[in-house]
């Protein structure tokens, strides 16, 4: 009998590429929503919020495994403390955690937050895996359709990406997730590097419109972080998909 699965974040973007995928493979799959939804076929709902604690043990009961996708700006790290608290008597035995590359060495608030997550999976007690994926193609497409508004595009300096395809990553958890506990695993990231400059001329000259770009340098530690590419990851296992295929595939 395959055991049951519960999937945070599983209405997110992520979480609805993975949902299909462990279900595909025979599993149920319970995931925990902020939001009342209808059961469907190999799909259960439960209703909770990780960062007030509501519901966490109600949807872990006889879970034996936790893919834990749920994030937001902030509050990832408490999220995850209250929900491996509560798995750690459940008796949960194997907990995968999304994680995203440079999580240990951007100040950012963000990336601290997923820090704090990572160690609060990595110290709870349970067996765990930790995959850290660079940025989502998705991201990147908003992040340059609102960029390309401008009528002067200001393109920091050195600012370098290594977009992932969400559908790379999410194959990649579900892989993890029905596998033995791993550890920190290799990071997954796209097939290139781009700087900032690249990624909004290809786009510009996709959308067939032209802008007037202006270098900027980006202040302080984080300026000084991603110009030492930080958030990048050159030996990280390759996504298929690449960023042009997205991006002409996708956009509108």
């Amino acid at each position: 009998m395959t055991p049951t699965i519960l999937l945070t974040g599983g209405t997110g973007r992520l979480g609805r590429l993975v949902l299909p995928l462990l279900r595909d493979a025979g599993h149920t799959v319970r995931v925990l929503s902020r939001r009342e939804h209808e059961p469907a076929d190999g799909v259960e709902y439960v209703t909770g919020d990780l960062l007030a604690g509501e519901g966490i043990e109600r949807a872990i009961d006889g879970a034996e495994i936790i893919v834990h996708l749920a994030g937001g700006p902030k509050g990832d790290d408490e999220a995850t403390r209250n929900l491996v608290r509560a798995a750690v008597p459940a008796g949960t035995r194997h907990v995968v955690y999304i994680s995203v590359i440079g999580a240990d060495s951007v100040p950012l608030g963000y990336f601290k937050s997923k820090l704090g997550a990572e160690q609060a999976v990595g110290g709870s007690g349970l067996p765990w895996t930790t995959l850290r994926a660079a940025q989502f193609h998705t991201l990147v497409l908003t992040v340059v359709e609102k960029m390309a508004k401008l009528p002067v595009i200001p393109v920091p300096g050195g600012l370098r990406f290594q977009p992932v395809d969400p559908g790379d990553v999410a194959a990649r958890l579900v892989e993890l997730a029905l596998g033995k506990p791993a550890g920190l695993v290799p990071d997954l990231a796209g097939p290139k590097v781009y700087g900032m400059d690249e990624l909004i001329r290809g786009y510009l000259a996709a959308r067939g419109k032209r802008r007037l770009l202006m270098p900027v340098r980006m202040p302080g530690k984080a300026g000084r972080a991603y110009r030492a590419g930080e958030n990048l990851s050159l030996d990280a296992t390759a996504g298929k998909r690449t960023w042009e295929d997205f991006r002409d595939e996708e956009m509108p």
